[in-house]
């Protein structure tokens, strides 16, 4: 349970719109929000429903050379995510229900943050995701034409029958051979055709291309596309510079690209923010384009990162809660979390505006360095809260604090 306590007189931003008012904690959940004002917006200082991060590879079990769920959470609260959902090719891939489980048996006693963890879907466990509870599990993960994890499903009626079938939420990483700006196009078409055959729930990671958004209309609640951080901070032109710190799957394309997809971000077409984070040592990184891994750790940065588009005028405040947190407690159903309202979970996160420079020794994930070392973001996380709990006062990390797991609805 969390403690009581009261956040006074605060610019809130929620639902698509900003105000000043006083916030009463009870017992982990939000009991009563009184307005001041009905203007919030001329302050440096917000509070935010805390993010939902829908798309992170914590690494453990197996990887935990990169990763774990302890440092990955931390790393999550330090940035303003207080819920992450995990992806499932770790060590042994999370293929059956009873994986599953034991998954979600390992964070309860690791995780710092709210969680949940996707079942991955194969050639040959579409029994295992039939048998799925849709309020345990937030989706079926389906690497379509390619895959970094070993778990490519490439039989067509296999993923007809995978789209039928599955209880919940069908999220893709849609890329075939070899890797580029078509290969991205016709597995993503693909996607989508099927999700259009058979009624599915798609959702479509991490989209890179411009071409690929002509797919999805705004509105449309059954299919629907993320963006995921590195395709909207970076360009292909950053590879000089870069390098295989940025390599990453699907790649990093153009500068145009880039600016469809931050256009995107407004017109409805992207649903979701997420950052793929995706953490490697760095020694793995610094091999030759072809032998390094493809992946970096984001989840410490994307809140702020974001809000600095937010000052280049990409999007506004209002719309970046949007695609950060109502959105994806929408898309997962996912009960009491997403918002600042009265009867939900207190997860939640206070911005200020206030210039910093990324650093190492700032770091949180176990990795130990980020594509974002020395640049200069706009503004900082001041304080974390999850389930009620102060887990990130803006100097340390209450290590005592856990997080639940979410249910959906």
């Amino acid at each position: 349970m969390g403690s009581s306590f009261v956040i006074h007189d605060v610019a809130i931003v929620n639902e698509g719109r900003c105000c000043q008012a006083t916030v009463h904690i009870e017992d982990g959940r939000i009991a009563e929000i009184k307005e001041t004002s009905k203007n919030g917006s001329g302050g440096e200082s917000f509070l935010l429903p805390g993010v939902i991060d829908g798309h992170v590879h914590m690494r453990e079990p197996g990887l935990t050379h990169k990763a774990t769920m302890e440092s990955e959470t931390r790393a999550a609260a330090r940035g303003g995510v207080t819920t992450v959902l995990d992806m499932p090719n770790v060590v042994p891939q999370t293929t059956t229900l009873q994986l599953l489980r034991e998954r979600y048996a390992l964070a309860a006693t690791r995780c710092h943050v709210n969680y949940g963890f996707y079942l991955g879907a194969t050639n040959d466990n579409l029994d295992e995701i039939r048998r799925l509870d849709p309020t345990y599990c937030p989706g079926v993960k389906v690497f379509m034409g390619s895959s970094t994890g070993g778990m490519l499903v490439d039989r067509e009626e296999t993923l007809r029958q995978i789209f039928r079938d599955s209880p919940t939420l069908i999220m893709t990483h849609c890329e075939m051979e070899p890797r580029d700006h078509e290969a991205c196009y016709r597995s993503t078409s693909l996607a989508v055709r099927l999700a259009e055959e058979t009624g599915a729930r798609l959702h479509v990671a991490h989209i890179t291309t411009a071409k690929e958004l002509e797919l999805f209309q705004p509105g449309d609640d059954r299919i629907t596309a993320e963006a995921c951080l590195p395709h909207l901070l970076f360009t292909d032109a950053d590879y000089e510079k870069l390098g295989t710190r940025i390599k990453c799957h699907p790649s990093i394309k153009t500068a145009a690209d880039r600016d469809a997809l931050r256009k995107a971000l407004t017109d409805g077409r992207i649903r979701t923010v997420g950052t793929d984070h995706a953490p490697h040592l760095l020694s793995e990184k610094e091999q030759e384009w072809q032998k390094a891994p493809g992946g970096m750790p984001m989840v410490q940065f994307s809140l702020p990162a974001m809000l600095g588009l937010v000052d280049e005028g990409v999007l506004s405040l209002e719309r970046l809660v949007e695609l950060m947190c109502h959105n994806p407690a929408r898309l997962y159903g996912i009960k009491d979390r997403g918002f600042i309202r009265e009867g939900c979970h207190a997860d939640l996160v206070l911005v200020r505006r206030q210039p910093w420079t990324v650093t190492r020794d700032c770091i949180e994930s176990r990795c130990g360095w980020s594509p974002l070392e020395g640049r200069t973001l706009g503004w900082q996380v001041e304080k974390t809260w999850v389930n009620g709990n102060l887990i990130w006062d803006g100097k340390q990390l209450n290590s005592n604090v856990l997080g639940q797991p979410v249910r959906m609805q």
